[in-house]
């Protein structure tokens, strides 16, 4: 294979020449695609498919890679996922805020006694990993 270096239009990296094959078909979509692309000419068209190509393949830097589209809509899907458990968390300390006031008005339970009851549920929710039901918590009161 024949190469021969030229400086390329930047000034940055020199080009180097080289023969390529390819057929009739894959030269044509370059000829359709590269103005779209933004490329000033086949030969940048071509350059930047071989290297997206090859950062698809390595994945050492898939920042290129991933459309910025892609990046936003996934970024956007988690704020609106953020911001709806942050809605149902506030609802369900609303409803537990009713449920503690009722308890409280019906029930004449001394600071101490509190203090030591919140002690204790601590250390079982840490250990059970938070997941608790009704039934294991009237099993827990017996």
């Amino acid at each position: 294979m024949t190469k021969q270096k030229e400086k390329a239009p930047d000034g940055d990296n020199a080009r180097v020449r080289f023969a390529l094959y390819t057929d009739e078909a894959t030269l044509e979509q370059v000829k359709q695609n590269y103005k779209q692309d933004g490329c000033s000419c086949m030969s940048e068209y071509v350059t930047k498919a071989i290297r997206y190509y090859t950062e698809l393949h390595s994945l050492a830097d898939c920042s290129h890679v991933v459309p910025d589209i892609i990046a936003s809509t996934l970024k956007d899907i988690t704020r609106e996922s953020d911001n709806r458990q942050g809605r149902l968390l506030f609802k369900l300390a609303v409803e537990l805020a009713i449920l503690q006031n009722v308890v409280a008005a019906n029930y004449g339970i001394s600071k101490t006694d509190l203090e030591r009851l919140r002690g204790i549920c601590v250390n079982e929710v840490k250990k059970i990993n938070g997941s608790i039901t009704f039934d294991e918590a009237i099993r827990w009161q017996s």
